[in-house]
């Protein structure tokens, strides 16, 4: 019964990969299609997997993740025993703030022993997939595993970003490597390996025990990727891999979106004809919260021949938005977005409370909240001069910072 697992949400990561998005907030609160923020993709998955005992774990920057959960996700029943609570770094065991992911969970072992699940399911809150976790607590009882590994086939190119699982034929778990530069791929596929998700199922005895080694070891950095799976693997403890498959037509689809060009690569991915990533999926609904705004206009007035159109093509575009005699095209509009007359926006992605100024121009850019495109400005045509002003990322996007003033 699922009464009996234990869930805990990784959301305390700095994201400096992701840089300027994270320079206010942590990753998991990093904005991402529209309306939402990361951390409601594995939050919907555990409700929709029946999870409903849930605890996030929070340190770096977390006020506007604090905020979201508790406007958002503040609706599941006490009296029944179900909950979405943060946990924030306290000191509750010495001197010192979470150290690592598996010392999160130890410097919180006091759960465990007041809820006294028979699993315990570990999530990473950055990551963007559908996964009912229900099919890898099934697979984790019937192989009667210590521990259960999500695992995903992903390209040998980003083995440098991940764990990467060696799995023999029978499904149990070999080796596990950090990010290394040339790992062994898996048997028949010479270009794939098995990436962690992130995501693990412990026997609840199993997990104490563990931590509490750990706990011990002075050397140990109080990882689960690179201290508590190789040490349990020297042990010849059953470790077993759960190879996602992902639900229908998003069938593999996993993206971990540490890196600006990563992270723009899964926001466009959102606009094409047929994505990948069906946001639009009734049976698996993604929830959020969503301050209330009006519906969306697009305004059109003079000759449409001079360029003042209202014009919105293949994007996706929230609500509170004005699309005043300009035009979007291949790109993603938060709430309360304005674009102005006669300006032009172009495969990008703009965040809540942006204003883009008449006559002004962007092309493949990032412009995060509450940021003012002054009339006439042009973003994204010519990255030599953006750099001199913005961050641009390894494939030329341009990232403009929450808040910033542009003159």
């Amino acid at each position: 019964m699922m009464r009996k697992v234990l869930t805990f949400i990784m959301a305390g990561g700095k994201g400096e990969r992701l840089l300027p998005l994270t320079k206010d907030r942590t990753k998991p609160a990093v904005p991402f299609g529209g309306i939402y923020r990361i951390i409601d993709f594995t939050l919907s998955n555990c409700i929709n997997s029946g999870m409903r005992k849930i605890y996030i774990l929070t340190q770096y920057k977390s006020a506007s993740l604090q905020r979201h959960i508790r406007l958002g996700w503040n609706f599941l029943p006490s009296e029944l025993g179900q909950f979405i609570e943060l946990l924030p770094a306290q000191q509750r065991i010495g001197d010192s703030w979470y150290m690592g992911t598996a010392d999160a969970i130890y410097q919180n072992l006091y759960t465990l022993e007041m809820d006294r699940p028979d699993e315990v399911l570990i999530l990473a809150g950055d990551h963007v997939y559908k996964m009912d976790y229900y099919s890898m607590i099934d697979v984790h009882r019937e192989q009667d595993a210590d521990l259960t590994v999500g695992v995903v086939e992903i390209e040998k190119s980003k083995s440098k970003h991940l764990g990467v699982v060696e799995v023999d034929p029978s499904g149990k778990v070999t080796g596990f490597y950090e990010k290394p530069s040339n790992p062994k791929t898996i048997p028949g596929k010479p270009d794939q390996i098995y990436g962690s998700m992130g995501i693990y199922v412990f026997k609840q005895s199993v997990l104490m025990q563990e931590l509490l080694e750990d706990a011990k070891n002075n050397k140990s950095s109080h990882d689960f990727g690179k201290d508590i799976i190789p040490q349990m693997l020297k042990r010849g403890m059953k470790i077993v891999a759960y190879n996602f498959r992902g639900k229908d037509k998003n069938e593999g689809y996993w993206r971990d979106i540490g890196t600006i060009d990563a992270y723009y690569e899964a926001n466009m991915e959102l606009i094409q004809v047929n994505p990948t990533f069906n946001l639009y999926d009734q049976e698996w609904p993604v929830r959020t919260f969503q301050e209330q705004y009006p519906p969306v206009k697009t305004v059109h007035s003079g000759d449409r021949e001079e360029g003042r159109v209202g014009l919105v093509l293949d994007s996706v575009v929230s609500e509170g938005c004005v699309v005043s005699g300009g035009r979007v095209q291949r790109s993603i509009l938060s709430p309360n977005v304005r674009i102005n007359s006669f300006s032009e926006v172009y495969d990008s992605i703009l965040m809540e409370g942006v204003n883009v100024g008449r006559y002004a121009k962007i092309k493949r850019a990032i412009i995060d909240k509450d940021v003012n495109i002054p009339q006439g400005m042009i973003i994204g045509f010519n990255l030599e001069e953006d750099k001199k002003r913005f961050f641009v990322s390894a494939s030329g996007i341009v990232v403009v910072a929450k808040g910033t003033e542009i003159k």
